[in-house]
């Protein structure tokens, strides 16, 4: 919301620098989005009549040669490529020696064979507004030719732009800002809508239905008589340039200035152009309207409709339809407008307008919640200024349909506001910030004897409904700053719970590796899991639906962490990365198998026990995972050798070291899971219990995606992990190891890993680590048969070992080994 320094002073007295008003909206928790100083210009700015325009042709582009009296014995000839005024208009002119905003110099300059002398400015470089379509014309009358048109263009005042959150809707409107800059700075505030007289008014001014709630009142009022051609004020217009809003006609322009003024926006209807009653109801499905714009919307049976005898005439709160806009004059050069002034549902109006992609100055307060007293006042205000501006007559008669409701009062302690807060406000300090608010204040005793208030909250406050708000109320006008900030004291050997750290450390662990940590995109799309190659009834195929998703492609919480994963690794391919390593960790969702009925209790009073532990049963597995994908080059090439491709193996090394880093050992075990390659892929194993798998990816599952080729990943269950809150410090041995290398011969369908599994098992408490670091098949050892090398460390922690020890202990490893696998020494 934009808004004049000088109209805010209008409704609150002088104020202060245009730095210190900022300042007072911030202590009552508006954001100040931008402070648009004066513009500055120096050098001559007049006001110029435009005598004769010769259009030069043969060019590209519209030029035209155009003198302009600015009040010297001679016109000047300009130069000017704008189109939108004609002889006898108005407009701003900067001499030779000027200097617009931006250091933009005006001289006299020869171009498109004339010598322009000057230039006519756009509200967009005079700085007082956004509009570069056309020139700024004046109203007819507003100043001599020659004048200075600095006063006349307020170029003094500075514009504040402010950032209004969606509960308060009354900061779209010079009202509801005046009042909060009021309250800041501790003044009266004279309500603007109370200065506003509505007559008795007998009949209606235009027969109207409500057939849905989603209007909750509509007021009309008809002003005949009016002419269409009248301009608007100049200070209406300085105003709504100031706004943003670009001025149009008087009708249009009074509309918006009431909008702007109020609060509540307005639609005028040609009413020569209305058929039959106004009738307000929802669209049937596939009807069409052609809204101000010229676009032709096909309607969701959701809209709310505006319409008459000849069909829609109206998206209600959003815009008006072309089939009633304001057309030219009738016969005797006036016309008769009806006026709307409604209040809708928010939530109808909201969906609407981004249904349809079509937010509009309307629809942003509507959707933000506006006053329902509003309507007759507004409807009176824009008629009033339709009679003093434009020459029409108000028509007997106002419709005034539906009823505004009414909030509930809400009862609070005397005290709460000092309690809350921790601090001791002056007596009185509770009902005098409610009543700025606009609350009706009762003071009452509650059953033990203390003191409360019971605030009705006004009609524009639809926010205040728990004691919780009138306490915010009252702190944030008294000011956030005096609050004092007190640490609370930290106890002693609290901190980080064993499941905080154990994942900081998972997340460290695999930055040091190389890792990159992302966050991606926890919603999916369905067919990710053909995609994927899972079987119709593998369960990471049933997730939870979001009922409004961001995405409504991607509307299923994901049940792995891999597709969000895949997604952010093919997004960084297409920026040029080529060897990438992510991981992220998050939680998965995982429904039941036979869900359990939501409640949806009474928000009145705490849910009962029961009913919490119901809420909680219907709620899905909610496990943190953490998961990692590899592509490209995991050892990068160059002058020292040729690097390596990122491997299975690596994705399952990843897996090992988020044991470690949880410590846990983890054990690989050969397994069959999409969409993993059926070949490479390893089952990561707690004991026996299954927590997860890496490997490569199945080729198929790599085209589909788009994937590089052999991209691997790996995904554990965090939480499946055992948790040991007391690790012991790990015993360092000051004493030497001693390196055994083994080459076992076994069949090729054994694992190495269970290989490795029986050397330590038979290697003892003197094994301290088992490296696999060679295979070899060949004739030598056999069809259907390999050779696995191992370095077996052994260490003892208090003496050195000897080699007959070494030894014996690795015999014992290698006897395990040919029990279990029938594993013989390579000769």
């Amino acid at each position: 919301m934009r808004v004049q320094q000088s109209w805010l002073s209008e409704h609150v007295g002088e104020l202060p620098s245009a730095e210190e008003t900022a300042e007072a909206f911030v202590r009552v928790g508006l954001e100040i989005e931008e402070l648009h100083a004066a513009p500055e210009i120096t050098g001559p700015l007049v006001v110029g009549r435009v005598a004769e325009i010769e259009e030069l042709t043969g060019l590209k582009k519209p030029i035209r040669w155009c003198q302009v009296d600015v009040g010297e014995p001679e016109p000047r000839g300009i130069i000017c490529g704008a189109s939108n005024f004609a002889v006898d208009d108005l407009v701003v002119v900067a001499l030779p020696g000027a200097v617009l905003p931006g250091g933009f110099a005006i001289s006299a300059r020869k171009t498109y064979g004339h010598v322009s002398d000057g230039m006519i400015a756009s509200v967009r470089e005079l700085g007082i507004g956004n509009d570069h379509a056309g020139i700024l014309v004046l109203p007819p009358g507003t100043a001599a030719p020659g004048a200075e048109a600095r006063p006349l263009l307020g170029l003094d005042d500075a514009v504040i732009e402010l950032n209004v959150t969606p509960d308060r809707g009354y900061g779209f409107a010079v009202r509801g800002l005046a009042r909060e800059l009021a309250c800041s700075l501790d003044v009266d505030f004279p309500d603007p809508a109370a200065r506003v007289v509505v007559p008795a008014a007998e009949g209606d001014a235009w027969p109207v239905r409500l057939e849905d709630q989603g209007c909750l009142r509509f007021v009309a009022r008809r002003v005949n008589g009016v002419d269409p051609a009248a301009p608007a004020p100049w200070w209406m217009q300085r105003r709504l340039l100031g706004a943003g809003m670009r001025p149009i006609s008087l009708i249009v322009d009074v509309t918006n200035y009431v909008m702007l003024e109020l609060g509540q926006p307005l639609h005028a209807y040609d009413a020569a152009r209305l058929a039959g009653p106004i009738v307000v109801r929802k669209a049937a499905a596939g009807e069409k309207l052609v809204t101000l714009d010229d676009v032709e919307r096909t309607l969701d049976p959701d809209d709310l409709l505006i319409v008459d005898d000849s069909g829609p005439i109206g998206l209600a709160g959003v815009m008006g339809g072309a089939s009633t806009e304001i057309a030219g004059p009738g016969e005797d050069g006036r016309i008769d407008v009806l006026l709307e002034a409604a209040h809708f549902s928010p939530p109808v109006i909201a969906r609407s307008a981004r249904r349809h992609k079509l937010p509009s100055e309307a629809s942003k307060r509507f959707e933000r919640t506006v006053d329902p007293q509003l309507p007759p006042i507004a409807a009176e205000r824009a008629a009033a200024l339709l009679v003093e501006f434009g020459g029409g007559t108000i028509a007997d008669g106002r419709t005034d349909e539906g009823a505004a409701p009414v909030l509930p009062p809400v009862r609070m302690p005397l005290n709460l506001p000092d309690q809350i807060a921790g601090i001791a406000y002056p007596p009185g300090v509770t009902v005098r910030r409610l009543g700025q608010v606009g609350c009706r204040i009762e003071l009452a005793t509650g059953d033990d004897g203390r003191g409360g208030v019971i605030a009705t909250p006004p009609s524009w406050r639809p926010d205040l409904t728990q004691p919780a708000d009138l306490v915010e109320e009252v702190l944030r006008l008294e000011g956030y700053d005096v609050i004092p900030s007190v640490l609370p004291p930290a106890p002693g050997g609290r901190g980080l719970s064993a499941t905080q750290l154990r994942r900081r450390a998972v997340s460290r662990a695999l930055a040091e590796s190389g890792f990159v940590e992302v966050l991606p995109f926890p919603f999916v799309d369905p067919t990710v899991w053909d995609a994927f190659g899972l079987a119709a009834d593998d369960v990471r195929r049933t997730t939870v639906h979001v009922v409004n998703p961001l995405d409504a492609e991607r509307a299923e919480l994901s049940t792995t962490l891999l597709p969000g994963l895949l997604d952010t690794l093919v997004r960084n391919r297409s920026r040029g990365a080529a060897d990438i390593a992510l991981s992220t960790i998050g939680q998965v969702v995982l429904p039941h198998r036979n869900p359990v009925e939501m409640l949806d209790p009474a928000v009145g009073s705490r849910p009962s026990d029961a009913e919490i532990a119901q809420i909680d049963a219907a709620l899905p597995a909610q496990p943190v995972h953490v998961g990692a994908v590899l592509a490209g080059d995991r050892e990068a090439r160059g002058w020292w050798g040729p690097g390596r491709a990122a491997g299975w193996a690596d994705a399952v090394q990843a897996a090992v070291l988020v044991g470690q880093a949880s410590g846990v050992q983890l054990r690989a075990t050969a397994a069959d899971l999409a969409p993993w390659h059926p070949g490479r892929c390893a089952a990561l194993r707690v004991g026996d219990w299954i927590v997860g798998h890496a490997g490569e990816l199945h080729p198929k599952v790599v085209e589909a995606l788009g994937l590089p080729p052999r991209t691997c990943a790996m995904e554990i269950d965090l939480d499946a992990l055992p948790l040991d809150e007391s690790r012991p410090a790990p015993r360092v041995s000051p004493y030497p190891p001693i390196t055994v290398d083994v080459a076992l011969v076994a069949d090729a369908g054994v694992p190495a890993a269970q290989l490795a599994d029986a050397l330590a098992a038979g290697g003892g408490e003197l094994l301290e680590h088992v490296r696999l670091f060679d295979v070899f098949t060949g004739e030598q050892v056999g069809e259907g048969r390999r050779s696995l090398a191992f370095r077996l460390s052994f260490r003892a922690p208090d003496r050195t070992l000897t080699s007959e020890e070494a030894n014996a202990a690795r015999d014992a490893a290698v006897a395990v080994a040919a029990e279990r696998h029938s594993a013989a020494l390579r000769g």
